[in-house]
């Protein structure tokens, strides 16, 4: 199976792939999409893109949001962001005051701390059961510490009140994957920070936490961190302070696009040389994980590739689907698990519409990649210098692509040559729910001729008799 991504126009294009060994491998769940927590009242730019989407506001009966979860079979789904690490658990009989956020000049990102009670949790759980979700809840990691003088925050992490949540969470049955402490604290921090020594010590406190309560349960929940941007030595910092298997995945966000209003937005996502400059992250972070926590792993927890809430009519359109597809080709090729999108639904990168939960483009080119792509990535030559990038997890030796008989092509194009338009066509037939509100059927176009792929477009390919000694 390939994916293929296709920016400009090449005549003629020769793909060989080696398929002895696999250069690495992703987790089999590795498309994953984020759920958070901004209210109405985030705003960028002259617009509020957030409307009724977040974790505490959702309509979590929508027909549209049921379907378009369970067409994953699963889908992983993270809970967090910006305003978690002010998120207060109502729960136990010491919890904090629960109150709804609110715009406040002293707080971070303009809010004041917010509230989840067990109610929302119990229906956010009862959607996550129906629908199959894999699930990653984030921590706040902030509770408890004294603000100093600058960004930074001392003191020890107060476990209590994430410990009465993971206890009821565990008591109820709910099925947590993973636990993920605190958000963007990393490095010089985003709103916020940590020191790297202070945060590890806090890590070996969360994990005491899930050893103690899933300790009579069969499965027992992973402790991510640290959801925040790559900075080398606070990560180093990080694994070594909390020692051997505490940290079993090493999250790292992405927003290599810039800001969600800059006006050259569509043409950064059309030139692989800006592309590739995210390489070199990607790299740094699977080598800290090798260096300095061999028993975790590299995954991507958030990515929306243009931040404040992404790009109008870009991050939500056809073209966005150059970085996206790019994005999980790269994370996939340096060892990365998963690769979590920012959002779900919310703001303009979502994949599900904010107003009426349509699907995006990207969402349908999150879905074929699900459902198309196996876990193991093997390396590929091709004779393009550039404008085409193609990942090939789970294929064969070094034949040309073009000698291999029967294929099954996914054709990907945007409608009336828009790159800015909505509408996905897959083999000309456009995407779009059905009368029902369920998601469409995607089947391929067999051929057996050379595969000819137009500017602009995205493949995947499927050939049928294509067997690789690393598959097996």
């Amino acid at each position: 199976m390939f994916s293929i991504v296709s920016p400009s126009l090449q005549d003629e294009v020769s793909i060989s792939v080696k398929g002895v060994a696999a250069m690495a491998k992703t987790d089999e769940h590795f498309i994953c999409a984020t759920m958070d927590w901004w209210p109405p009242e985030k705003c960028n730019y002259g617009m509020c893109p957030w409307g009724n989407a977040s974790i505490i506001n959702l309509d979590l009966k929508n027909p549209i949001l049921h379907n378009a979860l369970k067409a994953f079979n699963p889908l992983r789904i993270r809970l967090g962001g910006s305003l978690q690490d002010q998120v207060v658990y109502k729960v136990g009989k010491n919890h904090p005051w629960c109150r709804k956020f609110q715009n406040v000049t002293e707080g971070l990102f303009g809010f004041s701390t917010g509230c989840l009670n067990m109610c929302r949790w119990d229906k956010l759980n009862a959607l996550f059961n129906e629908t199959g979700v894999k699930l990653t809840f984030g921590l706040n990691a902030l509770y408890g510490r004294q603000k100093s003088t600058d960004q930074s925050y001392i003191g020890n992490w107060d476990s209590s009140n994430a410990h009465a949540f993971i206890n009821y969470t565990v008591s109820k049955g709910y099925n947590v994957d993973s636990w993920e402490l605190g958000n963007e604290l990393c490095g010089s921090g985003v709103s916020a920070r940590v020191d790297a020594k202070q945060y590890g010590k806090d890590l070996i406190a969360l994990k005491a936490i899930v050893d103690d309560l899933y300790k009579e349960k069969p499965f027992k929940a992973k402790v991510l961190a640290p959801g925040g941007f790559y900075d080398k030595e606070w990560f180093d910092e990080m694994l070594t302070t909390s020692g051997p298997d505490v940290v079993q995945a090493v999250t790292h966000h992405i927003y290599n696009l810039g800001s969600g209003d800059d006006s050259g937005l569509i043409y950064k996502i059309q030139d692989p040389y800006y592309l590739d400059q995210i390489v070199g992250t990607f790299k740094d972070v699977a080598l800290t994980v090798q260096n300095f926590g061999p028993w975790s792993s590299a995954w991507v927890g958030e990515s929306g590739g243009a931040y404040n809430s992404g790009g109008r009519n870009v991050s939500d359109a056809f073209v966005d689907s150059f970085w996206y597809l790019d994005q999980l080709g790269m994370a996939s090729t340096f060892d990365h698990k998963v690769y979590c999108r920012q959002a779900l639904i919310g703001g303009k990168y979502a994949l599900l519409d904010t107003n009426n939960f349509q699907p995006n483009p990207d969402y349908y080119s999150a879905l074929l990649w699900h459902r198309l792509m196996g876990s193991k990535v093997l390396e590929t030559t091709h004779n393009v210098i550039n404008d085409m990038n193609l990942y090939p997890p789970e294929d064969n030796s070094s034949d040309p692509i073009s000698d291999q008989g029967e294929m099954e092509v996914y054709h990907l194009t945007r409608k009336n040559g828009n790159l800015r338009s909505k509408v996905m066509l897959l083999n000309g037939n456009p995407l779009k729910l059905t009368d029902r509100g369920d998601i469409p059927e995607m089947n391929p176009l067999s051929s057996n001729v050379t595969l000819e792929i137009s500017p602009l477009s995205i493949a995947f390919v499927r050939l049928k008799n294509f067997k690789a000694p690393a598959c097996h």
